[in-house]
């Protein structure tokens, strides 16, 4: 199936099954959505699972992709979406023109069919995983800032004490540095990337958004960059909500329901959090740390370097000092605390 050899190709060039998923429903209609993901499932199903990479398998289960039919793929779609072969065919054939299309990205995980799990690094303990998720639902979801700033600090807390303490347990491997995709909404991506930004640099991690896409590159230790998606995530939900109540509480054609002022309350949110993220003392006061934390950083700019051959320094302007205000006092209220060390972000030419 041409589809299927189409979709092959995109995993040599550095897609994951996510970012395939993502990109087509962005761009097409939710028909062809719906086929890229039975066709990424029919990709993957040869391969036993214990050569495909975690995170592989993760993003599988995240879309949906799972082998649900028997015999040929477009009979089976069409019969189930209840329409015909020609719309099928329709479908499939500027699916297929569309991912031919697609550039290539940088590797950042094994093939499927390659994946060696002795070498795969693990993550943060599922034990703290799900407490760091349940506090950061619970500040989301509260209608208290106080609260909802209690919260994040305890799984900024969590999240960075488990950190460390991983770092002292893997002294003596190899520094090891990996790289994630995270998509954010179309709407003010490049504001909101900002803060993925300094999220990013405050867990030691480095950070390139590819605006044409929708998604932000990090590159860290895996423990940092899964820190760095749940709590970047906690706190875009956090920032647009305040955002939005801001304008609630306007009056119609208020300044505050304005683009200029979302964009700049964005800005100014970043900025903030940026602000109590950076620490003033040096982060590792076990000197055990030092060195560990040096080689990683170490390994992060080898890793960055290789991947990114070409970045630029991307600007935003501030429009609306109300905005601007309004953003810095919604940061206040959800501060998360201090204690990690930065390092240098950048922006792809694309």
């Amino acid at each position: 199936m041409e589809l299927v050899k189409a979709v092959d190709a995109l995993w040599q060039r550095g897609w994951l099954p996510y970012d395939v998923r993502e990109i087509v429903a962005r761009s097409l209609d939710e028909s062809a959505t719906s086929l890229v993901v039975d066709v990424i499932a029919l990709s993957c199903s040869p391969h036993v699972e214990s050569t495909v990479h975690p995170r592989w398998r993760r993003q599988l289960d995240e879309i949906g992709a799972s082998v649900w039919w028997e015999g040929p793929l477009l009979e089976a779609w069409a019969t189930r979406h209840i329409e015909t072969r020609s719309y099928a065919e329709r479908t499939a054939a500027e699916l297929l023109k569309f991912l031919g299309r697609l550039p290539s990205l940088p590797h950042i995980l094994p093939l499927p069919g390659d994946a060696l799990m002795s070498a795969v690094r693990a993550g943060l303990d599922p034990k703290v995983l799900n407490r760091v998720r349940g506090l950061l639902a619970k500040a989301e979801s509260t209608a208290f800032p106080e609260e909802a700033e209690a919260l994040s600090a305890k799984a900024q807390e969590l999240m960075n004490r488990h950190a460390l303490e991983r770092a002292v347990l893997d002294a003596d491997l190899p520094a090891q540095a990996t790289s994630r995709r995270l998509w954010l909404d179309k709407s003010y991506f490049k504001e909101k990337s900002q803060l993925v930004h300094v999220v990013a640099e405050a867990f030691r991690s480095r950070a390139v958004a590819y605006d044409g896409f929708g998604f932000v590159a990090l590159v860290g230790d895996e423990v940092d960059l899964e820190s760095v998606e749940l709590l970047a995530t906690s706190l875009l939900v956090q920032a647009t909500r305040a955002m939005v109540a801001v304008g609630g509480r306007a009056g119609k054609g208020s300044e505050a329901r304005s683009r200029p002022f979302r964009k700049s309350f964005l800005v100014a949110y970043a900025s903030r959090i940026g602000e109590r993220l950076t620490p003033d003392t040096p982060e590792a006061e076990d000197e055990r740390l030092l060195p560990v934390l040096a080689n990683r950083k170490q390994a992060v700019d080898t890793l960055f370097s290789e991947m990114f051959t070409r970045t630029r320094t991307s600007r935003v302007t501030v429009r609306s000092a109300a905005g601007w205000g309004a953003g810095r006092a919604a940061a206040d209220a959800a501060d998360i605390g201090t204690g990690r060390g930065a390092v240098t972000s950048g922006h792809p030419f694309e």
